[in-house]
């Protein structure tokens, strides 16, 4: 099914739904062109600088971050119930580096029409960002419940803020979200 424009707040209840349980997909392209995805939990979507914009984080220790770093842009894809859980296990325990993410999943790399990042063939809502800020989460500016929570061994993220170029969905984009 054929995926429409739309405001990049509509569907917003259902997405951060999705992002909390079992999670999205961060699509980019690393600096040989090979496709990555990346299951992610945190993250928000809303309007900075009067700008809409999705903000993301991600860890250096991770293939994604090199991604992002080379290409500047990322897409947030939401997934259908009937490829979500599988596809966030796996997105999120095995690295691009290792494996091609795309291929263990069954899902289809699309290049975005707006930025140099893929989105996911099967995923019935798509954001397509350019990355317009980033900055190093700092330790000692941090909650002591989130630093012993989220940062035991020390990784802390880079938060992306990107601007989004592109939102689109399904016509039964909920639905398929829900499983209905």
């Amino acid at each position: 099914m054929a995926r429409r424009k739309m405001n990049f707040n509509a569907n917003f209840d259902i997405v951060m739904e999705t992002l909390n349980s079992p999670g999205l997909l961060l699509g980019s392209y690393d600096a040989a062109g090979k496709a990555n995805i990346m299951t992610i939990g945190w993250g928000s979507i809303g309007t900075i600088w009067g700008i809409p914009v999705w903000t993301v984080l991600v860890r250096p220790s991770r293939y994604t971050y090199r991604c992002i770093e080379h290409s500047a842009c990322f897409t947030v894809n939401v997934p259908s119930e009937d490829i979500a859980g599988y596809c966030a296990t796996t997105c999120g325990s095995r690295s691009g580096r290792d494996v091609d993410k795309f291929a263990e999943c069954n899902l289809t790399a699309e290049r975005a029409p707006s930025v140099l990042a893929p989105i996911v063939a099967e995923c019935p809502i798509v954001y397509e960002c350019q990355v317009v800020h980033s900055s190093e989460v700092l330790p000692d500016r941090l909650a002591d419940e989130i630093l012993s929570g989220a940062y035991v061994d020390g990784d802390y993220h880079r938060v992306y803020w990107g601007k989004i170029l592109g939102a689109y969905a399904e016509a039964d984009a909920r639905e398929r979200i829900r499983g209905r």
